[in-house]
This record gives C-alpha cells, sequence and structure tokens, in this order.
C-alpha cells in the first residue's frame, strides 16, 4: 500500500506533467453537472407543477427518460451514439464538442441530475404551506413575485435534505466517467492496476477518496440545514 501511495499519489490527488489528477477531475465534474443541472431544474420544477399540461407534460417526459434509464446508457449514447449522426460530424460546433470525452460527460451527468433534482424541487413546492402563498397573493404580489420571494425560497430550503442525497449520488455517478477515457479517481486507480497488478490498493485508495469526499459534502449540507432549516426544528418550551 505504501508503495503504491509513494508511487501514484500524484496521479490521484495531485496534477502530474500538466495533467489534472484524478480527484480534481472528479470534483470537476461533480460541480459542473451541479452547477448546470441546479440552474435548469428550477424553472423545470416550476413548469413541471404547472395546471397547464402542454407546460407540464413534455418536463415530465424529460425527467421519466432520465429516471428511467441507466446513466451509463446515457452517456453511451451521447458519447459514441451521437458523434456517429452525420449531421453532428458535419456541424462544426458539434463536432467539436462531442468530440470530447469531458464535454461528453459533463453533458450527460448534467442532464441526469437535471431530471432528479426537477422532481425533488417540484415536491418541494408542492409541500409549500399554502398559508404562505395566501399570505403574498394577500399582498398583491403577481405571480413572478410570488415564485421569486415566497414559493422558491421556501421549497428550497425545504428541499435541502432531498437535494444532499442527489449530490451525493452524483458524486458516485461520476465513477463512470472513464467510459468516455476521462480520466478521474476510478480511471486513475484501473490504470494503476494495470501497472502494478495490485487491485486491493488500487481501488482501496479510490474508494477512500469518494468517502472523504462524500463526508466533507454531508458535513457541508448539515451545516447548511442547520442554518436555513432551523426554523422547522420543534421549539424549546
Amino acid at each position: 500500500m505504501i508503495a503504491i501511495i509513494q508511487e501514484y499519489w500524484q496521479a490521484y490527488l495531485w496534477s502530474d506533467a500538466g495533467n489534472f489528477s484524478g480527484l480534481a477531475i472528479t470534483l470537476w465534474l461533480l460541480v459542473l453537472s451541479i452547477a448546470i443541472g441546479f440552474v435548469l431544474s428550477v424553472p423545470l420544477a416550476v413548469a413541471r407543477v404547472s395546471k397547464n399540461r402542454f407546460v407540464r407534460l413534455p418536463v415530465w417526459f424529460y425527467t421519466y427518460v432520465f429516471r428511467g434509464t441507466p446513466l451509463y446508457i446515457q452517456l453511451l449514447i451521447i458519447y459514441t451514439g451521437v458523434y456517429s449522426l452525420s449531421v453532428v460530424r458535419e456541424h462544426a460546433f458539434l463536432d467539436m464538442f462531442f468530440r470530447e470525452g469531458f464535454n461528453c460527460t459533463v453533458l450527460a451527468f448534467a442532464l441526469n441530475t437535471c431530471a432528479y433534482t426537477t422532481e425533488v424541487f417540484a415536491g418541494a413546492i408542492r409541500s409549500v404551506p399554502y398559508g404562505e402563498v395566501e399570505a403574498a397573493r394577500a399582498f398583491g404580489m403577481s405571480r413572478f413575485n410570488l415564485y421569486r420571494r415566497i414559493i422558491l425560497p421556501s421549497a428550497l430550503r425545504r428541499a435541502l435534505p432531498y437535494y444532499s442525497n442527489e449530490v451525493i449520488m452524483m458524486l458516485h455517478s461520476t465513477s463512470v466517467a472513464f467510459t468516455a477515457t476521462v480520466p478521474d479517481i476510478l480511471k486513475v486507480a484501473r490504470d494503476v492496476n494495470s501497472a502494478t497488478y495490485a487491485s486491493f490498493e488500487a481501488f482501496f485508495i479510490a474508494a477512500l477518496l469518494y468517502a472523504v469526499i462524500a463526508l466533507s459534502l454531508v458535513w457541508l449540507f448539515r451545516r447548511g440545514e442547520s442554518r436555513w432549516l432551523a426554523f422547522l426544528k420543534p421549539q424549546a418550551a
């Protein structure tokens, strides 16, 4: 174990010869996919709870497809399937974008986590107490201000415990990035295993890194919950 760490710690933890480490790539994949998915999911969640079925049903279909199929298959379709289309290869921008495995991976991860996050936020919007909405309407708020100042802030706070689970699951899902030749933590572990045949050590180090990241995320979300969900805690008599 010590020999493996001494020889390959830079590949796992630190940039080496101008290349990013597996840890850096994994964190970058996670941050990008979560950020893009979050930005897209907020308006989609509003559309998901709309009473207009022409607004609601397309979002339902999107979330149904991406939550009903494995992320691994989605990545393969975007990474290998889309680029096989002639219309993609003949378009300069699309050809440049889908030629890079990292771009395809971020796109697949972002679309996947957006689908789950949309449903989480939509459920949180439905759970906003009706009294808060009625009070805002009594003040004469427009529908836009109602969502901006009352519904969305309340829903996002209430969704925090469930959203934290999605972020952790997205972290675990980044382990399929090696399929698109992205040098994440698992790809580094596979390369170390191929070079040394030390399977236990190579994958144990990878598992340890994932566990440390996950525990750090849990700690951050618990801090956020204690701050933004304090009003939901039982009050002492």
